[in-house]
């Protein structure tokens, strides 16, 4: 039983670098095998279909990341853990093999809205925002669940840039803007 759960650790694992590195489409299972190590058939009985191998790579992936993100913005009130996101997303931006968000890249492949990958994607998405909402809410804004909203859409629109452009300090664009944002919405005390 323990072979079978490193066998799939070690195929979700490939999986998940070879579709962020290159895209969903462009590996094909011959790719996957080959990183892997694990035989095609071994891989169809985990996983009926490539999109149900694609989404478990996913689901692995928006584990760790939320662990790493949370973990390297929790140091601090609330205020300074959500001004600490930026320097995070730079810290993430600079690192080797950065290719942008797996799950945006994900569901600008896929088509279908009702694909388990796109909903995968989808719940990388509200987890983020939650984890955003619990920081708004302890920072006691007004309208906390409409600056999380905002602060999910500087983050993305950061990590975007930051792949396009090959720029890193699109991090520190946001977090201008998120410290901006903050400010203006936080309550003044008399």
């Amino acid at each position: 039983m323990q072979e079978d759960a490193s066998i799939q650790s070690r195929l979700l694992l490939s999986t998940e670098r070879l579709i962020y590195a290159g895209g969903i489409n462009a590996t094909g299972m011959d790719a996957i095998v080959k990183a892997s190590g694990v035989a095609r058939k071994s891989i169809y009985r985990l996983y009926p279909t490539k999109e149900a191998l694609v989404a478990a790579a996913l689901r692995e992936r928006d584990e760790r990341w939320m662990q790493w993100f949370i973990e390297s913005t929790s140091e601090g009130e609330p205020r300074q853990r959500l001004l600490a996101i930026f320097p995070t997303l730079r810290t993430w931006f600079e690192s080797e093999g950065f290719h942008g968000c797996a799950f945006i890249n994900a569901a600008g492949e896929i088509g279908d809205p009702e694909s388990d990958i796109r909903a995968v994607a989808a719940l990388h998405k509200q987890r983020l925002l939650d984890y955003l909402k619990t920081l708004t809410k302890a920072c006691g804004l007004p309208e906390h669940e409409e600056v999380a909203r905002q602060l999910l859409v500087l983050i993305d629109g950061a990590t975007a840039v930051a792949m396009v452009t090959g720029q890193p300090d699109a991090a520190d664009c946001a977090g201008g803007a998120a410290a901006l944002l903050l400010r203006s919405v936080t309550p003044s005390n008399g």
